[in-house]
């Protein structure tokens, strides 16, 4: 495959590798949880659901932050520093003698978690806004094959104990941290610099230029849903897998394999495809449409086979991110684009400390009621609300948008 820059397949390959680190530990965290502190699945499942909400907490005030620190001494630097951290942290981790010190680690990794923002703002410094919807589905897909080999990883890693998982990952992020200091080039020209800010370096001027579009809430109402929605599956997949079905940390980590390896399928062959006859409005939509069904679907279905069956579907939800991206970057100028990609981390952090909680709860609750799958219902409906505004709500930002690239 032809890149226009060389910095893509580097930043492509970060996000695979930051992508394996995260899914490798999914499969070993109700075996985890349960093993530092003494709870049955239910228990575990509300105690990762915090875990996972101190994370996005710690990533809600430092993505701005970040992003603003990239626009101001370049991608290369912080994409560096961040997955060293990562590296850093996942040691941490894999070491952590209490839940307190998983608890760290999360607050470690959410402060440094820059990795896909500023793999964002590459690809903007690098492309035509009428490129970058493709590209940005290559991101989604890096993202997918890292989803789907380090779950896979996770669940093998997990046969020579619950800790092996975390040591692999921070391998592998330290080898990344590495390869990205030596050969990333800087995509960020000198003329697009703006000096850093602390009035800019947060949530409110981070969204300044999405603001200033005037008819742009609907689109970040209906990221925010999706966003939302989309957190019931890593704050409770492996629990609702190990409950509904009593799934160990191998069968997780093929599920969530098989998954990984159906959003790669999606990003490569039907992103740009989707994009060019549906445009990036009718692109969200159909992925948006996809997750909800796959989201229901999860609340009923009572054999294993039947999620495999299902994924097939949930999977088209890879299209969302890639159209309801290249939307938003049409909408600022390129002094901005790692601002941009900053900000919309943040907002992704608000549906990332607000979803764990709302999914594990509800998981938790209706497991103890008898219905394990009330996280889902909510989240499918959450995602039903998204991709209903984005249908009805965003003909003149897209139309705006369209004209402005």
């Amino acid at each position: 495959m032809q890149f226009e820059h060389r910095a893509v397949p580097i930043v492509l390959a970060a996000v695979t590798v930051d992508a394996i680190g995260f899914g490798i530990v999914m499969p070993v965290l109700p075996e985890l949880i349960t093993e530092l502190a003494p709870v049955d699945l239910p228990a575990a499942t509300r105690i990762s659901g915090w875990m996972l909400a101190v994370f996005a907490l710690a990533q809600f005030f430092a993505g701005p932050v970040l992003g603003n620190l990239a626009d101001r001494f370049g991608r290369r630097p912080v994409l560096v520093a961040s997955m060293a951290a990562f590296a850093l942290d996942y040691l941490l981790m894999a070491a952590a003698p209490s839940l307190a010190w998983l608890f760290l680690g999360r607050v470690v990794a959410g402060i440094t978690g820059a990795t896909y923002g500023s793999a964002g703002a590459v690809i903007a410094d690098t492309h035509a806004p009428d490129k970058r919807a493709g590209v940005f589905g290559l991101l989604g897909a890096a993202f997918g094959i890292g989803f789907m080999l380090g779950p896979a990883f996770g669940g093998l890693a997990a046969t020579m104990g619950t800790r092996a998982p975390f040591v692999v990952a921070a391998i592998l992020a330290g080898g990344s941290a590495l390869a990205l200091a030596l050969f990333l080039p800087e995509t960020l020209a000198n003329e697009n610099r703006r000096p850093f800010r602390w009035r800019d370096a947060h949530v409110i001027g981070a969204f300044r230029p999405l603001f200033a579009a005037g008819s742009a809430a609907p689109l970040l109402v209906a990221w925010f849903l999706w966003q939302l929605g989309s957190m019931v599956y890593p704050a409770t997949w492996s629990f609702w897998a190990a409950i509904r079905f009593g799934w160990d940390a191998t069968a997780i980590g093929w599920s969530l394999a098989w998954v990984g390896f159906l959003t790669v399928l999606v990003q490569l062959l039907m992103t740009e495809r989707a994009v060019r006859r549906l445009g990036e409005r009718g692109a969200g939509v159909l992925g948006l449409v996809a997750g909800a069904v796959g989201m229901f679907g999860c609340a009923v279905v009572t054999a294993s086979w039947q999620i495999y069956v299902l994924f097939v579907i949930v999977a088209v939800d890879a299209l969302a991110y890639p159209a309801l991206n290249g939307l938003a970057t049409r909408m600022v100028d390129a002094s901005r684009q790692g601002g941009l990609q900053g900000g919309l981390n943040s907002l992704n952090s608000v549906a990332q400390i607000l979803g764990p909680l709302i999914a594990a709860q509800s998981l938790a609750a209706g497991a103890q009621a008898g219905f394990d799958g009330a996280a889902f219902v909510l989240a499918g409906g959450m995602m039903a609300l998204a991709a209903l505004i984005v249908a009805v709500g965003l003909p003149r930002v897209a139309a705006a948008a369209d004209v402005k690239g």
